[in-house]
């Protein structure tokens, strides 16, 4: 607590910094440090006081008052204890110039160490209630201990769910099972000061069954006190059966709502207690069988407070003040009052009123009565105080304003005011020149208080008169003093003097003569005497503005008559005369002091040496006329005076004044006579006792003049006195008194010895007297034993010591009860050695009950002390109380209660037990059980057999007698071993999976029915809690996994095995660690300074531990340029280890996204949020063009472009023109959007430089390059517009311009690159030329794309630019993937496709559970690659799409994937007995037999009912449980159940037949399955039943000889269309092989790629070099794509070819079974997953292989491979692999199958879609060149059935058929020859483009070099390419709902180019080079025939021919 008073200055203060410490309480043994709760600024002097106003004193070890005003109580012994200081009330203060303030009283007390124990009674209490354990602490010490903690079988008892410890320190043990009767329960207290701690006996619960009885309170309260905002808890709990009820009651009214008051487990808890919570509280307990209630009062108190107001009080000297004490908190209360800490009481000027004398008035207030005044209130042990800063100031009048001179014509009126302020408020007067103003009709005077409390008076004059002109004076004053205000008012009219009085003027002081002007104007004044103009000496002063004349130190020679002349006009004067006398007052002449000693006579005269006569001279002493009495005698003559004394005493002594008066003056001066009086003493020093720990004061007091000095010296001990000064300080224990006594406070024993007490005063010789002061000592005890052990029968002795005056007396008592030492077992021996006495007591023959406190009392004359001894009598313990707590087979646990331990710990016990039959001595013992324990267990006994048992206690003095014998039987065995080979294995970052075997069997004791597997994290970090799964037996090999754990984190799992008759031991810890995964945060608090124009500094916090989730490896920093036209510059990133990076090399004046992850070795974590920041601004670069070009003889046009390199905003472009250069002869300034100057008045013919330089806000940039132009008056043409490349999105309209000028002017065309040539734009209704010369293009498309070339041209010349036009269009669509799934997340990868030209500003993620409509969607950042759905259902199919979205707006959506998270749906345990019990009426079902699939069960479903009835009965829960039990069945009767479990991925069913038996226990007959015919017929119809079963034999056999003829048919004709489509296939691949490559012009190329075709993949790669690419490029293709191709021309490179179906831990890659109709790619819905039930060879999956040939070139090459990997140049001559072979295996269409990345539509048939599938990589420009022919084929009746391995990679996983296979076709390649490489033409390759038109480096996602060879330079190859890549309209598809319509592009048929016009060939393409996609035009599938001219591959036989092809390899159709 704070509270400030602040003193007049503002620059002082006083205050508390702990107003409300009231009590410090200490251990006597550690003592106190105490600060002062006062403190000041300026730093104050702080002393503390006795509550009796007394200033403590130090005393040495045992109270010191340190330098900062901390007090401080050493420790102690008891002996030494003090009232006055270890247990008083005390208060320091505070003092500085702002006052003094006294603290609150603050009582410190000291707390002995005191004996006392605890305990704990048992409690009955019925089980399922609650029991209450209290722990009972003695009385005496109750107010300092505290319960804090409880021990249940010595381990700590936590309070939680059943276990609960309340605020009174009660133990609550809610529904009391029988285990809790097994333990014991004990309570530990602390000494709150002492720290001692005790802990309680051990009490037990005696538990009893639920017996019907009305309530009994076990805790509740009777009073309770609380602070008002604190928390109150009121303990109600009673038990009883039923469990009874509680209802809670304030003041006989139910409680209100309040959300404060909380019913709990305890009773009732009111927060935030507030006034009216207090009152009576009433809790009702009640039940069926009685009722009961506990009555309590709540007292909630408010904290004292006092408020003293007004807070601010100033007052001056003489004023009144009143002060008002408020208090709040209790109505019964006292109030005191203090000033500057000095109580005040009443008196003649002070009033103490009201009820709690609570008002104080105080009047005529002197300066010393000001500072600070302190309200103490005090009610019970409860005070505190207020105080407020009384300032008096001086209340002299001061004057703030007032009226000036000034000048006023007759009748106008006038008004002076003197604004003035002053306490008390001061009275004003006014004067004219000197007189008094008289109020009449004319003048008027007000006085007003203004609100801060000052004086306004006002003077009013109506209708001015010339004499009211004048000096007019207002004088203010009060008690305090007065001031005074002057100025003169002057009156327009004739000028006249007022009359003056004659003066008298006093020699020596100053005089002032003033001369009165009425009347304005005047000239001048003057001043004559004696006709002389004054001033005529340095002592005279005339002031001629206001006709004042002042005389200094006047002399007689100033007397005469003044005359004052006033000049009135410049031709008259006036004047009046004045008469000055001089009277000289008297002068006495200085006489020193005179001293004289007793009986000398003295004279002391008197003489006045000048002043007028006569004169009168009298004397005074000291201040009163001279008594007659005296002796003193006067003598006066003419102008001198004399004292005679004729024997000095010492009344004589004093101040003796002649006091001279005349008409002038009465003067006075005064002599001091001293009287030298030598010291003699008035009280001498005697030989005096003090007693220890008492006060002494050491008499001696002396007289003389001057007063004599006393200081006393010290010599300590009985020696010869060697006098030492004493030092005497402030706050010393001892101290000189007034008199000159010494006083010593608490006298210690070294201030025995001599003391001198020496007086002196410089007047004759010094007088001294010593004494002795003998110390004497009280009786001290200086030791004694705190704890005595004595073995009982056995003599034990205590002994004090004790130290004192003699003689000293020891007295004993036990437990207050006086020892009479002739009793016969007591002895007291007392001896004496040195100064101490010893006391011993004896006692002869110990008993039990000699145990506990004795008192040694020692008394003699000065005091007495007392010690308290513990005795403790140590025995031999009484025997354990012991019980039975558990038997087992091979185990009994026993429970003891320990008896009286004998007073000595116990130190163990004895267990001895034998078989029934056998005696003690062949008894077996476990020895020395810890003592810590109250049970054990014996072990290693036999199962059912009779046991003896009994046990023996044991301490330090010997062995108890044999406790009660108990006689057991042992029960049957749990399992003696662990579960054996428990294995640990991560499967993932939060699953672990463990497995186990069955213990040894010899171990198991039983059948194993179910297991434990208990875990927990392993090391410290973690819960010290195991988790615990428990499962059912399933086989000799367990697994369970454990799921949802920490990510990376260390887990410790043990398993246990349990049959019926318990649990066995746990397994030995096994150790893992849960997988690495990604961080699941992205870093925090990122923050980012651009510090230079290319740098930006980045930091950010690091991730916490639990967000790693692994090991960090570093943090990626992903970032990329938002450029100033909307794109998005190369996203880049960097990764580091630190929290912080420097950005480095960027771009100037940019603004960049920038984002942060952290990654470990699982991945990259969470991206944090864009952070957009600007690299600083700097001067631009030079423009990035200039054009200049006459107009005329005289006219100049410039252009230029802006800089490539802006680095900031620019502000202007300057144009200097110089000739000659570098002269600037002229400069112009353009806006910054202007890029265009003409430039005039030139002359013809002279050659000009002209340069432009851009200017930002850091200043101008460099200079463009210089341009030298010459005005001529035949211009040729030019154009001013520059070449470049014009970025636009689609359907805008467009303006290309082209600027001319020449003269005359010129014309302008437009051409267009077409086919290699320039050709003249077309000219319709979206393209038009401007009369500018400007190219329009509206609603720009993308075939608008190319170049463009204006041609401006005049008779003197012509000039061309090329404008290249890239239309921007939507992205394409990215290749989406599923990379992970758990049970509740999907891991989503994906390939960007093309951008259309503008960068990816994001993607749209869009996903929906399968069967729904309902798509949910997530926005993704541009440099995401992957995302992570989390929170998914388990087990349950989910479609996925992704959207990419660019400036132009989203593009294509990719195809849907499908993914389903991990689970299935429950199954039941087919060798699992459902059945536990049946019996006739009861079954009880076993269901642990139901597995969950890896997902929850959700719901259960039961129903069941007899078989003969149609009535189910039905059983429904949300979960599943152990077991069920059917009750209320019918006896004897067939039951049908069925079960239906079901988790969020399915629903699993389950139906049985049951019968219950009889009521004997008997079963029934079974169900009958056929009708039994009757006796008579059976025998009849015997042949009959032969007949009919050799029929039904026979039919069936033909049955399936048909069945097995329709199926070779069948299969035949398969084969036959499998090799019909294997001819057409091949046919196809041979129709292309028309041209030979081009060897020596290959294009080294890396080019790989994945198309998505129906049902299947295809993946191209070139294997001549490789590089390292970080994703995957897709496209999507679809039925229409595989169109007719034309025949091209094309280079050669040998690609492989995958049609393949990769697998993955989710599933295939590719699902090319799920044949879905209906699924159209624009269809707005998705249709609903049909659901099948799975059969055989439903549908069944094919995978191709072929391995392609190629000749060896002639020039380097590089090593085929399937690994990603950077190429290294080969040497000349290295070789190639001959070959490749990549394959796809064909699976089943199962729910693993169907986790497929890609969606899947239905085709005639698989070899249609492999026949399409080749074909279009036949269409591939490097593919076309090899030669097919079939070499060899198999037919079989069965297909192959292979299955690709899965890998989590974007690796391949490929697998190779083999000849061997059945239904494999082999065919022969051959390449095309080496002579035919010449007839390849090479592709152009199209430039990608960004603003600005530079070639850029794509990231490797973008790159789809493959597609760069569709362009050919004939049209019909480009129109191949649309129609390929067009996607198909006419199937449907199942897509989410349609994001924002994006404009479509119209397909058109129009050619275009992909390089300049005029190139004729292409130039090779250059690794890195970016592309760009052709356009795609619709086709029909039906077009596409196969060429008739090919010869068929095989032969009459329908085998393959064969081929003598060199260069002919193998490849394989499956």
């Amino acid at each position: 607590t704070w509270i400030f008073v602040f003193g007049e200055d503002l620059h002082s203060s006083l205050y508390f910094v702990n107003a409300s410490l009231q009590e410090v309480v200490f251990s006597s043994t550690t003592g106190a440090l105490v600060p002062c709760p006062a403190a000041a600024v300026p730093p104050a002097v702080l002393r503390w006081y006795l509550a009796t106003g007394e200033e403590i004193y130090d005393v040495p070890g045992i109270r010191h008052v340190h330098p900062n005003g901390t007090l401080q109580i050493y420790g102690f012994l008891p002996s030494s204890f003090s009232n006055l200081i270890n247990d008083n009330t005390y208060y320091c203060t505070a003092e500085n110039p702002s006052g003094k303030i006294r603290s609150q009283d603050l009582h410190i007390k000291a707390v002995f160490r005191e004996p006392y124990t605890v305990r704990v009674a048992d409690q009955r209490v019925m089980r399922g209630n609650t029991a209450v354990f209290k722990c009972i602490i003695p009385a005496s010490v109750e107010e300092y201990v505290s319960v804090v903690s409880w021990e249940k079988d010595t381990v700590t008892i936590v309070s939680g769910l059943r276990y609960i410890i309340t605020t009174t320190g009660a133990l609550y043990i809610q529904d009391v099972q029988s285990e809790d009767a097994v333990n014991i329960y004990r309570c530990t207290t602390q000494h709150r000061y002492t720290g001692e701690t005790r802990q309680s006996n051990s009490a037990r619960l005696l538990l009893s069954e639920p017996v019907d009885s009305a309530p009994v309170i076990l805790d509740g309260f009777e009073r309770k006190e609380v602070m008002v905002g604190h928390q109150v808890e009121l303990p109600c709990k009673a038990s009883g059966h039923p469990p009874p009820r509680y209802r809670w009651l304030r003041d006989n009214s139910p409680l209100e709502s309040d959300s404060r008051y909380h019913q709990s487990i305890k009773g009732l808890r009111i927060e935030a207690t507030q006034l009216s919570d207090g009152g009576n509280y009433v809790c009702e307990v009640w039940n069926s069988f009685g009722n009961a209630k506990v009555v309590g009062r709540l007292t909630v108190k408010q904290p004292l407070k006092a408020a003293v107001s007004p807070r601010k009080v100033r007052g001056s000297v003489g004023s009144q003040v009143s002060l008002f004490c408020s208090v709040t908190g209790s109505d019964d209360y006292e109030i005191t009052w203090y000033r500057n800490s000095q109580r005040i009481l009443p008196g003649p000027s002070v009033r103490i009123t009201g009820l709690n004398q609570e008002n104080l008035l105080m009047e005529g207030m002197a300066k010393s009565d000001g500072g600070a005044y302190q309200c103490f209130a005090r009610s019970g042990k409860m005070s505190t105080q207020d105080f407020v800063q009384v300032v008096l100031e001086d209340g002299t009048p001061k004057i703030l304003s007032a009226f000036s001179e000034k000048v006023v014509s007759p009748s106008e009126p006038i008004s002076l005011v003197c604004h003035v302020k002053g306490t008390p408020l001061p009275a004003v007067t006014w004067t004219l020149d000197d007189e008094p103003v008289i109020k009449d009709s004319h003048h008027r005077m007000e006085r007003l208080i203004s609100a801060e409390g000052h004086v306004l008076s006002y003077l009013n004059v109506s209708h001015t008169q010339v004499t009211d002109g004048g000096v007019y004076r207002c004088t203010c004053n009060n008690s305090a003093g007065s001031v005074t205000y002057q100025a003169r008012i002057n009156v327009r009219g004739p000028a006249s003097i007022r009359p003056m009085r004659n003066l008298t003027a006093i020699a020596g002081r100053d005089t002032y003569i003033h001369c009165r002007i009425i009347g304005y104007p005047y000239y001048s004044i003057k001043w004559y005497k004696d006709s002389n103009l004054l001033p005529f000496n340095h002592r005279q002063r005339a002031f001629e503005n206001n006709g004042t004349l002042k005389l200094s130190n006047v002399q007689n020679s100033d007397e005469g008559e003044y005359t004052c002349y006033v000049l009135v006009d410049p031709e008259k004067q006036i004047h009046r005369s004045v008469h000055v006398t001089v009277k000289v007052p008297p002068l006495i002449q200085h006489s020193d002091s005179q001293s004289a000693s007793i009986g000398q006579r003295v004279f002391i005269p008197c003489v006045v040496t000048s002043g007028d006569l006569p004169m009168t001279i009298t004397w005074h002493k000291d201040g009163k006329p001279i008594n007659s009495s005296l002796g003193v005698t006067i003598d006066n003559i003419d102008f001198t005076s004399s004292l005679r004394i004729s024997n000095l005493s010492e009344i004589h002594n004093g101040s003796y004044t002649c006091i001279a008066r005349n008409e002038a003056a009465a003067v006075e001066h005064s002599i001091q006579l001293i009287v030298k009086v030598p010291p003699h003493f008035e009280v001498q020093p005697r030989d005096q006792d003090g007693i220890y720990g008492k006060s002494v004061i050491l008499n001696c007091s002396a007289k003389g003049n001057p007063i004599p000095t006393i200081v006393w010296k010290h010599s300590k001990g009985a020696g010869v006195p060697q006098f030492q000064p004493i030092a005497l300080n402030s706050g010393s224990r001892v101290q000189l008194l007034e008199k000159g006594s010494l006083l010593i406070k608490h006298v210690l024993e070294e201030d025995s010895g001599y003391y001198l007490c020496k007086v002196s005063n410089d007047v004759g010789a010094d007088i001294s007297k010593s004494m002795y002061l003998t110390v004497k000592i009280p009786a001290m005890i200086t030791s004694y034993p705190n704890t005595t052990r004595a073995e009982q029968g056995h003599m034990t002795e205590m002994s004090c010591t004790t130290h004192g005056e003699k003689p000293i007396k020891v007295r004993w008592e036990k437990e207050s009860h006086i020892i009479n030492p002739d009793m016969n077992r007591y002895v007291v021996t007392v001896k004496e050695v040195a100064d101490e006495v010893i006391s011993t007591l004896q006692i002869l023959h110990t008993v039990r009950e000699d145990s506990g406190f004795f008192s040694c009392i020692a008394i003699n004359s000065y005091g007495e002390d007392k010690g308290i001894i513990q005795l403790i009598v140590q025995d031999r313990p009484d025997p354990p109380e012991v019980e039975i707590r558990e038997v087992k087979d091979r185990t009994i646990a026993l429970r003891w209660t320990m008896g009286f331990d004998g007073n000595s710990p116990i130190t163990g016990y004895d267990i001895n037990y034998k078989n029934k039959s056998a005696a003690w001595t062949s008894s077996q013992t476990t020895k020395d059980v810890s003592p810590q324990l109250n049970q054990a267990t014996i072990i290693e006994l036999h199962p059912a057999s009779a046991y003896n048992i009994r046990m023996f206690a044991k301490n330090q003095i010997g062995e108890s007698r044999p406790s009660n014998e108990l006689t057991i039987t042992t029960d049957e065995a749990p399992p003696d071993g662990p579960p054996q080979d428990v294995y640990l294995e991560a499967i993932s970052s939060q699953s672990i999976k463990v497995t186990w075997k069955a213990p040894f069997r010899h171990l198991q004791n039983g059948l194993i029915r179910s297991y434990q597997v208990c875990y927990r994290e392993f090391g410290t970090g973690g819960s010290p809690q195991y988790n615990t799964i428990n499962l059912d037996t399933t086989g000799d090999t367990e697994t369970v996994t454990l799921d949802n754990l920490k990510k990376y984190t260390q887990y410790e799992v043990r398993v246990q095995a349990a049959n019926r008759a318990g649990v066995g031991p746990t397994s030995e810890e096994a150790i893992i660690a849960t997988l690495e995964d990604v961080p699941s945060r992205a870093p925090e608090n990122v923050v980012t300074t651009a510090t230079t124009p290319e740098t930006i500094s980045l930091s950010w916090s690091p991730l916490p531990k639990e967000a790693l989730n692994g090991m960090l490896l570093g943090y990626r920093i992903i970032y990329w340029a938002n450029l100033p036209d909307g794109e998005l510059g190369e996203i880049k990133n960097i990764t580091t280890t630190k929290p912080s990076l420097e950005l480095e090399g960027l771009e100037k004046y940019t603004n960049y996204s920038i984002q942060v992850l952290a990654y470990t070795q699982a991945g990259d974590g969470v991206h944090s949020e864009q952070i957009y920041t600007r690299t600083k601004e700097d001067v631009p670069g030079p423009p990035a063009g200039v054009k200049a070009a006459a107009a005329s003889s005289s006219v100049v046009f410039v252009s230029w472009l802006p800089p490539l390199k802006l680095n900031g905003v620019i502000r202007k472009y300057t144009v200097f023109c110089s000739n000659p250069y570098p002269t600037v002869i002229s400069e112009f300034e353009a806006a910054p959007d202007v890029y265009f100057r003409r430039v005039t008045n030139l002359n013809q013919n002279w050659q000009y430089s002209i340069w432009v330089v851009a200017v930002t806000a850091a200043g101008r940039g460099n200079a463009s390059d210089i341009i030298t132009v010459e005005p001529q008056a035949k211009a040729p043409a030019h154009i001013l517009t520059f070449s470049g490349t014009v970025t636009t999105p689609w359907i805008r309209d467009l303006v290309l311009p082209c600027r001319a000028v020449g003269e005359p002017p010129p014309t302008v065309k437009w051409l267009k690159g077409t086919n290699g040539a320039p050709a003249p734009v077309s000219i319709d209704g979206r393209r038009s030329v401007h009369s500018n010369g400007s190219f329009v293009i509206r609603t720009v498309k993308a075939e608008d794309s190319g170049y463009y070339s204006c041609v401006a041209s005049n008779n003197w010349g012509t000039d061309e630019i090329t404008l290249n036009l890239q239309v921007q269009v939507p992205p394409d669509q990215p290749r989406l993937t599923v990379t992970k799934t758990t049970t509740t997340s999907i891991t989503l990868s994906w390939i960007p496709g093309d951008n259309g030209g503008s960068s990816i500003r994001g993607y749209i993620l869009q996903y929906s559970e399968d069967n729904s409509e309902e798509w949910g969607s997530f926005p993704i950042s541009p440099s995401e690659r992957s995302y992570r759905l989390e929170n998914l259902k388990c087990g349950t199919w989910y479609k996925f799409t992704l959207t990419a979205q660019n400036a132009v707006g989203p593009g294509h959506i990719s195809e849907i994937i499908e993914a389903k998270t991990h689970g299935k749906e429950p199954q039941f345990a087919k060798d699992h007995e459902l059945f536990s019990s049946i019996n006739s009426t009861r079954v009880e079902l076993n269901l642990i037999g139901w597995n969950n699939g890896g997902c929850p069960i959700n719901s259960f479903t039961l129903e069941y009912r007899p078989v003969d009835t149609a009535v189910w009965t039905t059983v429904q829960r949300t979960s599943l449980t152990k077991s069920h039990v059917l009750y209320d069945l019918q006896e004897a009767v067939w039951y049908e159940l069925q079960m239906r479990v079901g988790n969020s991925a399915g629903t699993a069913e389950k139906r049985v037949l049951f019968a219950t038996l009889n009521t004997d226990g008997s079963t029934i007959a079974p169900l009958p399955k056929i009708v039994d015919p009757s006796q008579e017929n059976r025998q009849g119809t015997e042949s009959l039943k032969m007949v009919v079963t050799i029929i039904c034999i026979l039919v069936t056999i033909a049955t399936v000889f048909i069945a097995l003829l329709v199926v070779r048919r069948r299969r035949r004709e398969q084969r036959l269309k499998r090799l019909r489509d294997a001819k057409s296939l091949a046919e196809m691949l041979m129709s292309k092989n028309t041209r030979t490559p081009d060897a020596g012009n290959k294009q080294q190329q890396t080019l790989r790629m994945h198309i998505d075709i129906p049902r299947a993949q295809l993946l191209i790669e070139e294997r001549d070099t490789m590089e390292t690419i970080d994703d995957r490029s897709t496209v999507l293709l679809t039925d229409n794509d595989f169109g007719e191709p034309s025949k091209q021309k094309s280079s050669t490179v040998t690609h492989t070819v995958h049609y393949q179906s990769l697998s993955q831990a989710t599933g295939p890659l590719v699902d090319v079974s799920d044949a879905r109709p209906g699924t159209s790619k624009y269809s707005r819905y998705p249709t609903a997953r049909r659901m099948t039930k799975a059969g055989p060879a439903v549908r069944s999956r094919y995978a191709s292989q072929w391995t392609l040939n190629r000749p060896h070139p002639q020039i380097s090459s590089h090593t085929l491979t399937t690994d990603w990997r950077v190429p290294t140049p080969r040497a000349t001559g290295s070789v190639d692999k001959e070959s490749d072979s990549y394959s796809v295996s064909p699976s089943q269409d199962t729910d693993r199958a169907r986790s497929s990345m890609v969606s899947t539509e239905s085709a005639s048939s698989t070899y249609e879609e492999l026949a399409r599938a080749y074909e279009h990589a036949k269409m591939e420009e490097q593919l076309r060149h090899a030669k097919f022919t079939i070499t060899e084929c198999f037919i079989s009746d069965t297909s192959s059935e292979q299955m690709t391995a899965g890998t989590n990679d974007y690796t391949d996983s490929l697998t190779s058929s083999t000849p061997s296979e059945s239904g494999i076709c082999r065919f022969t390649a051959s390449p095309p020859k080496p002579q035919d490489a010449s007839r390849v033409t090479i592709m152009a390759v199209p430039k990608a483009h960004r603003p600005g038109g530079e070639l850029v480096h794509l990231p490797p996602y973008l790159r789809m070099d493959f597609l760069l060879n569709r362009g050919a330079a004939s049209s019909s190859r480009e129109a191949m390419g649309q129609t390929c890549l067009e996607p198909q309209r006419s199937r449907a598809a199942k897509r989410p709902a349609a994001l924002p319509p994006t404009p479509s592009e119209t397909p058109s048929t129009a050619p275009s180019s992909s390089g300049p016009p005029s190139r004729e060939t292409a130039q090779p393409w250059q690794p890195g080079a970016a592309s760009t996609l052709p356009h795609r035009e619709p086709g029909d599938l039906q077009t596409a025939k196969l060429s008739s001219s090919q010869e068929s591959l095989l032969d009459s036989r329908g085998h393959l021919k064969q081929s003598n092809n060199p260069y002919a390899k193998s490849y394989t159709l499956v």
